[in-house]
Formats: C-alpha cells, structure tokens, sequence
C-alpha cells in the first residue's frame, strides 16, 4: 500500500498511483537501489509492535504514519478504498487514537491523495491540501475543538 498512497518526489510518483517500480502483491522492483524517501520511510504497523493485524496495509487499505510534529498521526488512505477509514473497527479505533493524541497535543489525519481532514472526538474538520510548510491550528473553547485551519507558508508572517 505505501507504494500507491504515497509520494516520491524523486520518482516523480504522484500520491495514490502504484509506482511503476512496484510488483504488486511481491514487493519493489528496485529495492536495492529504491530512492532515499523508501528507505527512510516507517509504516506504523511494521514499526509498532502493538498495531493489531487488521491495520495491516493491504487489509485495511490505509497506511499509519507519524506526522510531521511526532505527535500527530496520518492515516493514508488507498484512494479506491476512500472510505475504509469509516469502516468498523477503523473507525471506532480511529476516534480512541483521536482521544489519545488530544491528550499529548496531537491529532489524527486522514488523507486521501493531498487532501487532509483533521478528525476529533467533536467531528471531522475537511482541510483540503496541507504542505510541509503550512501550519494547522486548532482552535479551541475550553477543551472543545471549535474550529481548524490552514496557515499556509506563502501567508505566515
């Protein structure tokens, strides 16, 4: 699944295509040689021992990794699966993750090709393309989340 859901810059492989370098259900074609980005990149289920086995990429279609900040998660989604991530268990263990990240200044995305949701214990927040550089701020009325919004790099002072 990561070699659809993800980017490869170096590739010029665009988010939810399968890479030209991937044989489907083996494996990458290239894997000795594959670019910086593959070798650095840490699926949470492989990484975490504790993920169950129905997050397993090819069974859930989606991709767990961390964000940016360390305490945030994405959840990439196979773009011909948009919806798995609302499908039992996901969902519910979607919405604990969401808890769980609130209490350590975190949060849970999902994303389906560029674009991002923000998802809570009080909804989902859609937020369309977030780059690297852009800031989302939460904002918040006492301990609810009210609000959600993109800072984007060209924009922040």
């Amino acid at each position: 699944m990561c070699c659809k859901v993800l980017g490869i810059l170096e590739l010029a492989k665009p988010f939810g295509k399968w890479c030209p370098h991937c044989d489907i259900g083996k494996g990458c074609k290239i894997y000795d040689t594959r670019p910086q980005e593959c070798r650095t990149f840490h699926c949470l289920w492989l990484a975490d021992s504790r993920m169950p086995d129905h997050w397993k990429p090819d069974r859930s279609k989606i991709v767990i990794t961390t964000g940016w900040n360390g305490n945030s998660l994405e959840l990439r989604c196979d773009p011909g699966h948009a919806g798995a991530w609302r499908k039992e268990p996901y969902y519910s263990e979607i919405m604990e993750l969401a808890m769980k990240a609130r209490s350590i200044d975190g949060a849970v995305f999902i994303v389906i090709n560029e674009s991002s949701t923000l998802v809570a214990p009080e909804g989902e927040f859609p937020l369309g393309k977030v780059d690297l550089d852009d800031r989302v701020v939460q904002e918040m009325r006492g301990t609810r989340l009210v609000n959600v919004r993109v800072i984007r790099k060209d924009k922040a002072g």
